[in-house]
């Protein structure tokens, strides 16, 4: 069923403990509490210069955690935040302690004696997206921060968690509901023959907000691309050197490199960052016929990786002609604006009269800045990204605008078709709801079960 959310009753909540830092081996871990009687809880088991329960928030205090024997288990820094302004909303507390494994399980096994239980993956954030401390989508991007692998990955998962995601879509969606009002006071005063937006005006207001809905589903394959990388294939005949591109471009020898055809059976997977951007390289056994039963399975999980992949490195070299049919397939498989035409082993022969995307010597290096600019212009497309650009990076934000748009079509088509304005309210209002599930507005407890589900505990 579908609802909106209102903050919780604060001093309802349970109480909830985690270790908020990895678990291991580290200079120090942190133990994070949250709810009406984290303080007074913690309370009981520090000691310290005063009471935490008279501390002002935003305070850190030092002390020993002692057990219910009376003995110092550690000697720690309590940090306190009283509600709302915490990161949940609530009244939290932070136990710095020593970073052994050991020393963490006991303060928490100790805390569990009291009325606290464990936090579920996600809950903190949870918290803090009831009780309206950040929406949804931002809460989301807590997850991508923490994710992040790449500069270009974080800023842009920084740029939704600071909300210029979230500010667009309440402006989308406040330019709906305005309209979506004079439609139904029309409808309220019907009978009086009343008519407060003229059809060309209502078709102008949705027209603008749908141009907008079209920026943002525009920008979703670099936003993809910004959050998830990009997954290129490595493909050719046996011996064009896919292997010793894919050792050149990570610096190290990782795949094996022989004149033997069939050497590669398997895909071999690798990660490498240029330019920011995080590709993920797939090097492929050489496509061929063979009657080898396991070269002829790496040749189909080829087949397989090429179909999977967002840009295909097709590699061929100076020493053998082109394989048309090869060529052919593999953009039979895949779109044929993703495949980079490379040709390898410039070092031994020049020839300038094979057309290729890329002229390259995975043996020298020569040429391979030039690859590596078209693969980031293959990965980045025409984006104008910015600093201030809202991004679509995640798959729900997607498909939630695009029933918004939908929706926006219906009522464009009723409109235009002179048909009741209670369709076209209906429409406007289901447009309002999509807009409303990217930022938890409206929303349903499977979508919020799904979404922290996905956290780490103790975020």
């Amino acid at each position: 069923m579908t609802s909106s959310y209102q903050p919780v009753n604060k001093f309802t909540e349970d109480t909830i403990v985690a270790l908020a830092t990895p678990p291991g081996i580290g200079a120090i871990s942190v133990i994070r509490l949250s709810g009406s009687k984290s303080i007074e809880i913690t309370d009981s088991i520090f000691s310290g210069k005063g009471k935490l329960s008279d501390a002002p928030t935003h305070t850190i205090h030092y002390g020993n955690i002692i057990d219910s024997d009376s003995e110092k288990i550690d000697d720690v820094l309590v940090s306190v935040f009283r509600n709302p302004n915490s990161y949940t909303g609530e009244d939290s507390i932070e136990i710095s302690v020593h970073g052994s494994p050991i020393i963490a399980q006991k303060i928490i096994e100790l805390l569990l004696q009291y009325d606290i239980r464990l936090a579920e993956p996600g809950e903190f954030t949870k918290r803090a997206f009831l009780n309206n401390r950040i929406d949804l989508a931002q809460a989301e991007a807590v997850a991508d921060v923490i994710n992040s692998r790449t500069e270009i990955s974080l800023k842009g998962a920084r740029n939704q968690l600071d909300g210029l995601l979230s500010q667009k879509v309440n402006e989308l969606r406040s330019s709906l509901i305005n309209a979506s009002s004079f439609v139904e006071l029309g409808l309220d005063f019907a009978e009086e023959d009343i008519e407060f937006v003229k059809n060309d005006e209502l078709l102008e207001r949705i027209n603008f907000v749908q141009d907008e809905i079209d920026k943002l589903l525009g920008t979703y394959s670099f936003g993809r691309v910004v959050r998830d990388g990009v997954n290129v294939a490595l493909v050719g005949q046996p011996n064009v050197g896919k292997s010793s591109l894919l050792n050149y471009i990570l610096k190290e020898s990782r795949a094996i490199v022989s004149r033997i055809p069939g050497t590669t059976r398997d895909v071999i997977r690798e990660e490498v960052t240029i330019d920011g951007i995080l590709f993920r390289l797939f090097d492929t056994a050489g496509i061929r016929y063979s009657n080898d039963e396991i070269e002829a399975e790496g040749i189909s999980r080829s087949r397989q990786a090429v179909r999977d992949a967002d840009i295909v490195i097709f590699i061929f070299d100076v020493e053998q002609q082109v394989d048309a049919n090869l060529l052919h397939e593999i953009q039979s498989i895949t779109a044929k604006e993703k495949v980079i035409k490379v040709l390898n082993k410039i070092d031994i022969l020049h020839n300038n009269k094979i057309t290729a995307d890329a002229y390259i010597s995975a043996l020298t290096g020569e040429g391979m800045e030039n690859l590596f600019i078209r693969l980031k212009e293959a990965a980045l497309g025409n984006s104008a990204y910015s600093e201030k650009t809202a991004v679509v990076s995640n798959l729900r934000h997607y498909q939630c605008l695009q029933k918004a748009r939908d929706y926006l079509m219906k009522a464009k088509n009723t409109i235009v078709n002179n048909l009741s304005g209670e369709f076209i309210s209906v429409d406007l209002r289901n447009a309002e709801n999509s807009l409303g599930e990217i930022i938890g507005v409206v929303t349903t407890d499977d979508i919020l079960n799904n979404i922290f589900q996905k956290f780490c505990i103790g975020k």
